[in-house]
């Protein structure tokens, strides 16, 4: 009855604030492939390539600032779970065109 109805609603607002105060934790959201770094004063410094839009993520590696208007901006990494470059290229273009009629709908 009611009871079950708090307990389901008390689940699912700790679960959404879970979720909410997830997506401002640092790091990358895939796991990362490099190595441990060694426990000297040197090499615990950070000295991976970093994103501009959001320093304190390493920057994907697929994104490298060839294409026109690429920052590096991909804090999920969907660019470095692609089969090949290509992928970028199709993948940006379909985001256009959903841009432009998206704003036609508006």
């Amino acid at each position: 009855g009611a009871a079950c109805e708090r307990k389901m609603l008390r689940t699912s607002v700790i679960a959404a604030s879970v979720a909410a105060a997830s997506a401002f934790l640092a790091g990358p959201a895939l796991p990362s492939t490099h190595a441990p770094a060694r426990s000297n004063a040197i090499s615990s410094m950070s000295m991976q390539a970093r994103s501009k839009p959001l320093p304190w993520l390493e920057a994907p590696p697929a994104l490298d600032g060839k294409m026109e208007g690429d920052v590096g901006f991909d804090p999920l990494w969907v660019s470095s779970m692609l089969p090949d470059a290509g992928w970028i290229k199709f993948l940006r273009e379909s985001e256009l065109k959903h841009a432009r009629v998206a704003m036609l709908a508006a």
